[in-house]
């Protein structure tokens, strides 16, 4: 269903919430369903990098700005050439690079968690590297981190997020920058983005970055959320599709569609948007295969050190391969933030886990699985495109207002077999027009997103 919740990515953030319960600051008895007292407020800092003025700012070491409508970032001329060696295929190859280091962004919520996110263009023969450097709360600083190695293809490099990053205080779990022990009270006060931008030695080719962005958070620990008040009754009309046609396809790419979530939510909202791909595109295929587009999108998405196609911020920049599109990696407060984006035109993409118990109608339970938020009933509840469906035409469901706002903000659950375990605490991707209309602005700017 989904590659969410393996060894190295949140199980070990579900230790570290275990540790907490078993020492006495969570619920020691079975959760009764009512909402925490007092619980703190949800805070999220999402900050991006995307006009010309924002990166002109930077500290640029051979990349140029490029004007125009969507203002963004280039190989001017390159600092020199590096070897990298590719850890998926063995193949070391020479690269020019050039770099561009954010200006340092100061967290308004000092944070425990921080994801990054891009959009880019990276034609064959160029590729690029994100990396993180924080301030913590103590005054000293973290490594720079590398938040993840990307192309749009998969025949230069490997796309990869890197395993074994930390340093004692904090550490990278596939895609997310995590402390290791929140209740210490350290936090990331602060941090600076640093992009590599790689092209084959002798060439004029060179990646684009149009955004780059990283949204920091300090969610409570909570097992259950405030209940919010239903307001906009409306849908969108959002492509179907069904991971579970997909089954036994390219097992190369997380064993087939079983674990397809990601992408296929990805692919619904891409093509509400009017993202399109040839046959060309889509040759590689096998011809009998129905839905090849969501295909496309796992191979695409696919980070070959996780194994997955459920990395994040991959999935946000493969959206923003198609032409004038947008996406982010960000967390939203309540089941309102959805319904002011959704009042826009905007649906977004949810992760979250749960027991089969806690989803009425879903009939699974999962460790982690995104669906597609496209509306809401009169009554409040929540109208996803859930792609675990065994056809397109059942995709849509309708899912209980009050279950499914617990089970996508809350931090805490206990899963099957009684265990503490991790919740995404509001997750989700956004993907938006290049130029949004005005009304879209403002839904997306009162989210946080700008």
């Amino acid at each position: 269903m989904s590659r969410a919740e393996q060894p190295s990515r949140r199980v070990v953030l579900a230790a570290a919430v275990a540790t907490a319960v078993v020492s006495g600051t969570g619920p020691a008895a079975a959760d009764t369903g009512a909402a925490d007292s007092d619980p703190a407020p949800t805070l999220v800092d999402y900050h991006a990098w995307t006009t010309y003025a924002d990166w002109c700012r930077g500290t640029a070491q051979g990349t140029r700005t490029v004007p125009g409508s969507r203002p963004g970032l280039a190989i001017g001329t390159a600092l020199g050439s590096v070897d990298y060696t590719d850890p998926h295929t063995g193949r070391t190859a020479s690269w020019e690079y050039a770099t561009w280091t954010s200006p340092v962004h100061k967290l308004s919520v000092p944070a425990t968690e921080a994801i990054a996110s891009w959009n880019a263009h990276t034609p064959a023969g160029a590729w690029i590297q994100v990396e993180l450097r924080g301030t913590y709360s103590d005054g000293t600083d973290t490594p720079w981190y590398v938040m993840g190695r990307w192309a749009a293809g998969d025949q230069d490099i490997k796309r990869t997020s890197v395993d074994n990053q930390k340093d004692g205080k904090s550490a990278v779990w596939t895609d997310t920058f995590a402390i290791g022990d929140a209740t210490t009270g350290l936090r990331l006060t602060s941090y600076r983005l640093r992009l590599t931008l790689y092209r084959k030695p002798g060439t004029e080719l060179t990646p684009t970055v149009w955004r780059l962005g990283a949204m920091g958070s300090d969610i409570p620990d909570r097992f259950t959320v405030p209940a919010s008040t239903p307001g906009l009754a409306g849908e969108l009309i959002v492509p179907r599709y069904s991971q579970e046609i997909h089954t036994g396809q390219y097992p190369e790419y997380d064993n087939g569609g079983e674990a397809w979530c990601s992408p296929t939510s990805s692919q619904m909202i891409i093509e509400y948007w009017g993202g399109r791909l040839t046959p060309e595109q889509l040759a590689w295929v096998d011809p009998s295969y129905a839905d090849p587009q969501v295909d496309n999108a796992a191979r695409f998405t696919y980070d070959y050190q996780y194994q997955g196609c459920g990395n994040w911020p991959f999935n946000a920049a493969y959206a923003a391969t198609y032409q004038d599109l947008q996406g982010v990696v960000t967390r939203l407060g309540s089941l309102t933030d959805l319904e002011t984006l959704i009042a826009a035109g905007v649906p977004a993409i949810t992760s979250q886990s749960f027991l089969s118990s806690e989803l009425t109608g879903a009939g699974y339970g999962t460790a982690g699985h995104l669906m597609t938020v496209i509306g809401f009933t009169a009554d409040g509840d929540v109208i996803a495109n859930d792609p675990f469906s065994p056809s397109d035409p059942a995709v849509r469901r309708v899912y209980n207002r009050r279950e499914f706002e617990n089970i996508w903000l809350r931090t805490k659950r206990y899963n099957a077999s009684g265990k503490v375990t991790s919740g995404t605490g509001g997750v989700c991707y956004l993907y938006f027009p290049a130029h949004p209309t005005a009304r879209q602005r403002t839904a997306l700017a009162a989210v946080g997103v700008r």
